[in-house]
Order: structure tokens, then C-alpha cells, then sequence
């Protein structure tokens, strides 16, 4: 029974968007009011029925796991020049990747530094090159994918060391890179937001030069882990409750704040003096509300923000180009928020 209930869910990811809607019919998920996209309701489906919630996999299962799963469902992006380099980390040098479009002149680009998510744990270059890669063509801009090093094997405060050492580089080795001083932007999903929230912070702190934007997928700001979304979704298959708990134990240990702004900059004092903002939220996703409210901060706090809403999809979507139509409609936004911002 759950072969065949298996190849079915797998049939309904892969179907056109009206075809999944009409089989689903009334039957699709609303939570909190927000009803769920027929091809994300699909994909979680097909996770639910794969992943055990009474038995976690490894940390090295789940690597795998992620990389599957973005290797079976995000469509590639052939259409723009690829460089693998080193860029400088905490304690030593970290593989990274630069995007530029085919036909982008010579000499420096506007340039946004990403950080893949992955809970912090998992996740890499390849995961996100595709997601990188369309991000660059679409926006006319050069991307700079950037491996971080991953905990349990590096805990905090290793990644965001490395994301500050990385960050600096660009200023440092402009010229190598290919990079416009002027037209730096920073961003990330889910960990990797989180990762360029908490590089804002500490640039604040330490009163260093801001970049000129900065890009927000889905981010994770709230280690309290409190909000309705969180609660309603705890249970969500791609990312619930228990899932979001063992990253940060795996993250942070039993010794490290959570709460502290490096941590959860949701929290921070003083979001005063950050650049240009965009944030995108999914509403079956259970950072949905900490999104959101992260993004009413920066704008109470003075920084223009650009809040979409991506009301039935999940979180990851942006990485299910090939199964989820929405994802492409997500990284076209962002994209002409990124050539705004960046180049005008």
C-alpha cells in the first residue's frame, strides 16, 4: 500500500500545475487561512511518505537527502559562465563559485555574495548553483556562491566568522573578482538568511561599510521558536518543528545563546542603518510569521523593504524549479528587485 501510495504522490509531483489541482480538489491543505499551492501540497506529500519523524537520518544521510532531492527537482541553468575560486574564511580558505551572465561585459559587476541554507548542517555549492546561477542571468549581475563551513563538525561561531572573512574579501580583492565596490549585496535562504542577517548585525556593531542590499529567503531570525506559524506547522513534513530543534543543537551546542542577536537577529536592539531589503516568505512554511515580522523591523527601523508573499508554497521551493512552477515566478522577483537595486 505505501509503494503504491508512493508512486502516486511521486505522479503528482511531476504532473502540470492544473492537472495537480483538479486530483487534489477540495482536498488541498488551508492553514492559518492560506491554502497550499496543488504542486507544493504534492512535494510534501511525496516527503511525508519518504521521511520517518520517528527516526531523524544522520547528519551525513541527510546531506545526501538534500542533494537528491535538489538534483531530482531544481531545473539546472546552463545560460551563464561558471568559476570555481577560494575566498578567505575564519581559518582558512572556502571553495566558492562565481556566476556572471554569457554576455556581461568585462570588468567589475554589481555583485551579491550568497550563502546556501541547509540549516546550517547541509547544503553546498552544488545544491544551490542552479538557484545562484538563475539569480546572476535574470538579474544581470554577478553571484558569488560561498561555502561556509557547516557545523556539528564546525559549530558556532565558525559560520558566521566565515561569512564576516568572506564578506571583507570582497572589498579586498575587488579587483581578482570582478567586483564593483560600490554595488555589493548580500543574501541567502532559510540558514543562509539568517547567516546574512546576523553578518548585518555585526557589521552594525562594529560600525563597518554596509553592502548595498540585502536578499532574504525565507529567513530563520527567532530562535524562541514561538510564533503561530511555527506551532501551526510543526509538523510541516519538510521542515518541522523537531527538524528546526536539532539544527540548532547541532548549530549551537548546549553552551551557545540562542537569543543572542548573532543567533536570532529578530531580537537585536537596533535594526537601524541597513541597506535596501528584500524578504520572501512562504505561507506553509513555519518561518513564515518570524519573516514577516523581521521585515516589519527593518522597516520601522529605516531600511526600504520588499516583502513578497508567496502565500501556498513551502519552505525550499525556490530549489523545485522543475516541479514547482511558482519557484520561477519567486526568482524572477527577486531577480528584478536585485537588477534595481544593484544596477540602478
Amino acid at each position: 500500500m505505501k509503494t503504491l501510495k508512493l508512486i502516486w504522490a511521486l505522479m503528482l509531483v511531476r504532473m502540470p500545475r492544473g492537472l495537480a489541482r483538479y486530483f487534489w480538489d477540495a482536498a488541498l491543505p488551508v492553514c492559518m487561512g492560506r491554502r497550499a499551492d496543488p504542486k507544493a501540497a504534492s512535494v510534501a506529500q511525496l516527503v511525508g511518505l519518504v521521511r520517518d519523524p520517528n527516526q531523524p537520518p544522520s547528519v551525513a544521510e541527510s546531506r545526501v537527502q538534500m542533494a537528491g532531492f535538489v538534483a531530482r527537482f531544481d531545473r539546472p541553468e546552463p545560460q551563464v559562465q561558471r568559476r570555481d575560486v577560494t575566498l578567505p574564511g575564519a581559518a582558512g580558505e572556502r571553495p566558492a563559485r562565481i556566476y556572471r551572465p554569457l554576455d556581461a561585459a568585462e570588468g567589475p559587476l554589481p555583485t551579491l555574495l550568497y550563502f546556501h541554507g541547509g540549516g546550517w548542517v547541509q547544503g553546498s555549492l552544488d545544491t544551490h548553483d542552479a538557484l545562484c546561477a538563475k539569480l546572476a542571468r535574470r538579474a544581470g549581475i554577478q553571484v558569488i556562491s560561498y561555502s561556509y563551513r557547516l557545523a556539528p563538525e564546525h559549530p558556532f561561531p565558525a559560520a558566521p566568522d566565515d561569512v564576516m572573512a568572506a564578506y571583507q574579501a570582497l572589498y579586498t580583492q575587488a579587483e581578482t573578482l570582478g567586483v564593483d565596490r560600490h554595488k555589493i549585496g548580500v543574501g541567502g535562504d532559510s540558514a543562509g538568511a539568517n547567516l546574512t542577517a546576523s553578518l548585518l548585525w555585526s557589521l552594525s556593531q562594529d560600525k563597518r561599510r554596509m553592502p548595498a542590499a540585502q536578499l532574504l529567503f525565507y529567513p530563520a531570525v527567532d530562535g524562541r521558536l514561538t510564533t503561530p506559524s511555527i506551532k501551526a506547522f510543526a509538523d510541516h513534513p519538510l521542515l518541522s518543528l523537531a527538524r528546526i530543534e536539532g539544527y540548532l543543537d547541532l548549530y549551537l551546542g548546549p553552551e551557545v545563546d540562542r537569543l543572542q542577536p548573532r543567533v536570532s537577529p529578530f531580537l537585536a536592539p537596533d535594526l537601524s542603518g541597513q541597506p535596501p531589503a528584500f524578504v520572501l516568505i512562504a505561507g506553509h512554511d513555519p518561518l513564515w510569521d518570524e519573516g514577516e515580522a523581521y521585515a516589519k523591523r527593518l522597516e520601522e527601523a529605516g531600511s526600504a523593504v520588499t516583502l513578497a508573499r508567496f502565500e501556498g508554497q513551502v519552505h525550499g521551493f525556490l530549489n523545485l524549479t522543475k516541479v514547482i512552477p511558482e519557484a520561477d515566478v519567486a526568482i524572477d522577483q527577486a531577480a528584478a528587485w536585485l537588477r534595481q537595486v544593484l544596477q540602478g
